[in-house]
């Protein structure tokens, strides 16, 4: 359903009405398209701090000076003391008034040394700032935190965030440490000679998964339920890759999988997923456990399966379908966010041994309010809240998810595992 409240905004008359009202003014997202494939302007690079991070490795066009720049890094991987935080200020201070509309501003920071509390406490600093700034910046822009030790491991992570497919990623904070070292891929084409396979893709967020890891190269494999065996065919012939009909909730679902891709798969994305809300004193015991056995039993059972049988290739990657329901919480949902909550243990948990072990990173998106046909169902004014109730005061789309998710998918992501991206325009609701 189009957001007319969006549209109204973008006109003269409705520009001066809500600015009198004091009501949101969204500004339409900037995306990715073949026309408009990056940022339009100069990525302009500031830094605080004395730091010896090599931003050069990563082949960013970045500028010391620029009076209108489509994006910000500031790298303040130098802050270790109070007065290093002043600096941050200094920095952005005079220039983010000029950053333009649907640009990016993202701060570059280090972990939290254990071992020194004051480096500790100014670099979580910068999480609030990257936050707070995130919900004031307005007009389209998005602000993110990268944690990182080495630029070069980050590139993806920063080519992703400084792009027009982040366009709905605000407010959060990565944590790109690991190591991506000697991997390449084509550009363009990141996922070429790769099989990759998303469940629940008949449709939805999962369809658009599909396609657009298939746009990076991707051979995709479209599994959904045998009741939708005919859209998933239908996704897959349009996008040259195979469907699979199957129960994921079946016992035996990962062996079918495993069936059914010999040669092995190197990208799991866990996207199916129900939901059968209702207060919990109104929920009978079949509503909860259909909707933990679809939204977490089968991805604990299907993930054990397919890195114990080896079918999930070293380099590989799992990307789980989490919720900021599962973060906040959500009255009527307490199916949903346990559920979902449950993905994020998943993803801590395993992402250091699955590395370790197979050579696969684990990761997670966690959506917020999505245009689907879900959502068009709510009532209006619930609808309208979900959308409003962010820095970006509208609703995201499909595709925001899965440039996230092939992003996650990159063979060159290997530096960010365990992480959580909330997909949600940076949603006042959840951490």
């Amino acid at each position: 359903m189009a957001d007319r409240y969006l549209t109204f905004t973008g006109t003269t008359p409705g520009r001066f009405l809500t600015r009198r009202l004091g009501l949101p003014q969204p500004a339409a997202l900037k995306r990715w398209s073949p026309e408009r494939p990056t940022l339009d302007g100069p990525l302009l690079h500031l830094t605080a701090g004395k730091s010896d991070l090599d931003l050069a490795s990563t082949g960013l066009a970045l500028t010391g000076t620029a009076d209108r720049p489509a994006a910000v890094v500031l790298d303040a991987t130098g802050v270790r003391d109070v007065d290093g935080l002043a600096e941050v200020h200094t920095a952005l201070h005079p220039v983010v008034r000029s950053v333009a509309e649907s640009g990016r501003v993202v701060v570059l920071g280090t972990p939290l040394d254990a071992a020194d509390h004051h480096q500790a406490a100014v670099q979580q600093a910068l999480e609030g700032f990257t936050r707070s700034l995130g919900k004031e910046i307005g007009r389209g822009r998005t602000v993110n935190l990268v944690r990182l030790t080495d630029a070069h491991a980050a590139e993806s992570t920063l080519r992703f965030l400084l792009s027009p497919r982040s366009a709905y990623v605000s407010g959060q904070v990565i944590e790109a440490t690991g190591d991506s070292a000697g991997v390449t891929a084509p550009d363009g084409h990141p996922l070429t000679g790769r099989t990759a396979l998303v469940t629940g893709a008949a449709r939805g967020i999962g369809a658009a998964v599909a396609e657009t890891l298939a746009r990076d190269g991707a051979r995709v494999v479209v599994l959904d339920v045998p009741q939708a065996e005919e859209e998933a065919r239908q996704v897959a012939e349009r996008l040259g890759g195979t469907a699979l009909a199957l129960d994921i909730t079946a016992a035996d679902a990962g062996g079918q999988i495993a069936a059914a891709l010999p040669d092995g798969l190197d990208v799991l994305i866990h996207n199916a997923g129900i939901t059968r809300d209702r207060r919990l004193v109104n929920m009978p015991a079949e509503r909860w456990s259909s909707v933990l056995d679809v939204n977490l039993s089968s991805v604990l059972r299907t993930t054990d399966a397919l890195l114990a049988s080896g079918t999930l290739k070293r380099g590989g990657r799992i990307v789980a379908t989490a919720s900021i329901a599962g973060l906040a919480g959500n009255a009527g949902q307490t199916n949903y966010g346990a559920g979902k909550a449950g993905i994020v243990g998943l993803v801590r948990s395993l992402a250091p041994r699955a590395l370790a072990e197979h050579g696969v990173t684990v990761n997670a998106v966690a959506p917020g309010f999505i245009e689907t046909k879900m959502t068009a169902a709510i009532p209006l004014f619930i609808r309208e809240a979900g959308r409003r109730m962010n820095s970006l005061a509208q609703g995201g789309l499909p595709v925001d998810v899965a440039e996230t998710t092939a992003w996650l998918a990159h063979p060159a992501s290997g530096a960010v595992n365990g992480q959580v991206v909330r997909v949600c325009g940076q949603s006042l609701l959840g951490a």
